[in-house]
């Protein structure tokens, strides 16, 4: 049977289908017109953003709460480049994520025609692959390895330029092209040597933490971690995108460590004789000072990527591969050790440093976070920006389920939440999704409101409202003798009349007595986008809190009485 011919942008349309993608979020523009024409005949459903940042914050928030990859589509030039904060935010927190550009046609290339940019070496240094297809012939076979790239091994995005002549040609595909990536091979069994060289030092071990990364969350290793966790009587720590890896309502369970984790979860690590690390890089925040970070504990690193291992920390026991393989594995010969004294000593710990806030008085962020947690329940689903907002709702807003928490680590992307919620709510339509932003952040992709509006998303924004870029403010009112600088956001809009205009409700929020009905109200309301706009008190800092580079019993728990030596570390 004759094969049909087809448009370059047919091809890759059918390709993308065959990879099981039902959503594509983009922005047209002249470079990627045959591709959106090709869109129109498809079952795919195209979400138009209002600025190709915001697509890709989206396809992010898709992935992260699916587990599958998500595509971006836009046009050459500034179209393309506005995509490079959203593919470095999902290049940092290992987000599958598929982005196709429009580009100038072939013979125009390198000669700065309109709208060119050479986005596929702009883009090497924050994705897993880049491609310029230059040949329409290779457009099955590339975007089947795009695919392969961006979910094989350590997650990433994958972008692909494609001349709009390339687009535009017009030829009988090959679906059925072998692809042969051998330094992209799915890796078999973990080793057995290490796995009962971990499961030895586990049973010797009675201090023994197990903490939780996003790699445990990624590779779906949340059951087995139950299994093992309870098995063997640890006590679980989790990094800020390890939450729900573990289940954080776990007795077990301590919550997170590092610059702002729970004071009992910091404790037990500085503490412990043994730390199983299950999908973490070790990153700056959690270990602070390299040289004093669990100086007499032995440790443990399951990863996929074996670049990241001794990186950062010397390593007793290193076991590569996929982190859920490797837990099952573990648990299969573990041991319980004796902990039965060290659970006491953690529970102590948790009685005398308990999270806190008050509930009368001025209007506490800590108490709006809470509540929405409280209302929403086990089905909502958080995503944040990056900041104090961030730290308040990582402590408050604990949740059982792996892709229930979405938030902008390694990159700490302001702007990200909203967009990241859009995608959310997607994937998750009878889900209540709530962003956590700052009035800082929600500004910079807050446009996307008519995308939530036209889309009819019930997205809930909470904007953390203080006039001020808030962790920016702290670090310099603690380290800086409160010499602000840069700050204090004068000229904020009034975000209700804000949300009028746009076609959504909102809600605003002053008091600590209104707390509970206007949640339950914001919360009730489904016809589309409402923002709650929580004015809250201005000058509240995050605690416990680590200074950069300083190590875990350098744990500040309250407001110092004077102004702190300013810190090593970066952030």
């Amino acid at each position: 049977m004759a094969i049909k011919a087809k448009t370059g942008a047919e091809v890759i349309v059918d390709v993308i289908q065959q990879q099981g993608v039902d959503h594509i979020f983009g922005l047209p523009g002249g470079a990627a017109i045959p591709i959106f024409d090709a869109l129109v005949d498809s079952p795919l459903k195209l979400i138009l953003s209002r600025h190709e940042q915001g697509a890709t914050h989206m396809a992010d928030g898709y992935a992260r709460a699916t587990g599958k990859p998500a595509v971006v589509l836009v046009t050459s030039g500034p179209g393309a480049t506005n995509t490079i904060t959203g593919i470095l935010t999902a290049q940092m927190d290992s987000v599958p994520m598929v982005i196709i550009c429009g580009q100038q046609t072939t013979w125009n290339l390198g000669l700065d025609a309109f709208q060119e940019a050479d986005v596929s070496g702009i883009s090497f240094p924050v994705v897993k692959h880049s491609y310029l297809i230059k040949d329409p012939h290779d457009i099955p076979r590339i975007i089947r390895e795009a695919f392969h790239i961006a979910q094989t091994g350590r997650p990433g995005p994958v972008l692909i330029d494609v001349p709009k002549d390339i687009s535009s040609a017009v030829f009988e595909p090959d679906y059925n092209q072998e692809f042969h990536l051998p330094g992209y091979l799915v890796h078999g069994d973990v080793d057995k040597e290490e796995i009962v060289e971990a499961a030895r030092l586990i049973e010797a071990s009675e201090r023994p933490i197990l903490l939780v990364g996003h790699g445990a969350v990624i590779s779906g290793a949340d059951k087995a971690l139950m299994y093992l966790v309870e098995k063997l009587n640890i006590p679980v720590v989790n990094t800020l995108l390890g939450k729900g890896g573990f289940p954080e309502t776990h007795a077990l369970n301590l919550g997170m460590l590092g610059m702002h984790g729970t004071a009992y979860a910091n404790k037990a690590v500085d503490a412990c004789d043994l730390l199983i690390s299950v999908g973490s890089r070790w990153d700056d925040r959690i270990v602070g000072n390299v040289e004093k970070f669990c100086v007499t504990a032995k440790k443990i690193h399951i990863d996929i990527d074996p670049s990241e291992f001794n990186k950062i920390l010397q390593m007793d026991v290193t076991i590569q591969g996929d982190a859920k393989m490797a837990v099952e594995a573990l648990l299969a010969v573990a041991r319980p050790g004796n902990t039965k004294e060290w659970l006491k000593q953690i529970e102590r710990w948790k009685k005398s440093f308990p999270l806190k806030y008050k509930k009368s008085g001025r209007l506490c962020a800590q108490h709006v976070i809470d509540e929405f947690a409280k209302q929403a329940g086990s089905a909502g689903i958080f995503t944040t920006d990056v900041g104090q907002h961030q730290m308040w709702a990582a402590q408050y807003c604990l949740t059982d389920n792996r892709f229930h928490w979405i938030s902008s680590g390694g990159a700490g992307t302001m702007g990200f939440g909203f967009p990241a919620a859009i995608g959310a709510q997607l994937a998750h339509p009878h889900n209540p999704v709530i962003a956590v932003v700052g009035d800082g952040g929600f500004q910079m992709t807050l446009n996307e409101l008519s995308t939530a509006v036209i889309n009819k998303l019930p997205v809930k924004v909470l904007i953390i409202n203080n006039n001020f870029l808030g962790m920016v403010r702290q670090w310099q009112h603690l380290f800086y003798g409160n010499r602000l600088s840069g700050v204090d956001l004068e000229g904020n809009p009034d975000f209700v009349k804000l949300a009028e205009a746009y076609g959504a409700k909102g809600f605003r929020i002053k008091r600590s007595a209104d707390v509970k009905r206007i949640v339950s109200a914001a919360l009730a309301y489904n016809e589309g986008p409402c923002i709650i706009d929580a004015q809250v008190s201005k000058e509240d800092n995050v605690f416990p809190m680590i200074p950069a580079g300083a190590s875990l019993s350098d744990m500040i728990l309250e407001p110092p009485k004077h102004t702190m030596a300013k810190p090593v570390g970066s952030t």
